[in-house]
C-alpha cells in the first residue's frame, strides 16, 4: 500500500468528511478512491430522514468515479469521525468489491491519523462479481 496514496485520499477523505449531511446520526463519513490512472475521487455519506434512503461516504466517492468515466479502483481510504476506524458497511463492501480486485487495499483511517489496512478480499471474501453472472 502506497503511503503517498495514503496521505493524499486520508487527505481528500477528511476533507470530504466536512460536508456530511448526518444531521440524524451526527457520524460524519468521508471516503477517496484513487484509480489506476492516479485521478482521485472522494465523498460524504448522506443521510435522509427516510433512514434507508441515506447513502455513505465509499458509495458517494464511487459514484463520483463513474460519473467521471471511470471503472477501477487502486486504493479506498476511509476516514472515521473518531478515534475508532469506521470499516466499510456490507453494502459499502459489495459496492467496491464491483469496482476492485480481492488485493485491492482499503484503508481505515482513524480522527487521529492511525491507520489499518486490509483488502477487499479480506473484507468481502467469495465477493459476488459480473463474472457470477456468465455461469
Amino acid at each position: 500500500m502506497n503511503k503517498n496514496n495514503i496521505e493524499q485520499l486520508s487527505a481528500l477523505a477528511f476533507n470530504a468528511q466536512k460536508n456530511s449531511h448526518s444531521p440524524y446520526s451526527n457520524f460524519k463519513v468521508g471516503a477517496a478512491v484513487i484509480t489506476p490512472t492516479g485521478e482521485a475521487f472522494a465523498g460524504c455519506n448522506v443521510e435522509s430522514a427516510a433512514f434507508p434512503l441515506g447513502q455513505c461516504a465509499e458509495a458517494t466517492a464511487i459514484g463520483n468515479m463513474v460519473s467521471q468515466g471511470h471503472k477501477r479502483i487502486s486504493h479506498i481510504v476511509i476516514a472515521s469521525p473518531n478515534e475508532e476506524f469506521c470499516f466499510p458497511c456490507g453494502g459499502c463492501r459489495q459496492k467496491i468489491a464491483e469496482f476492485a480486485t480481492d488485493d485491492t487495499p482499503v484503508t481505515m483511517v482513524s480522527k487521529q491519523g492511525q491507520t489499518h489496512n486490509t483488502t477487499i478480499g479480506e473484507l468481502l471474501p467469495n465477493a459476488f462479481r459480473a463474472h457470477d453472472l456468465e455461469k
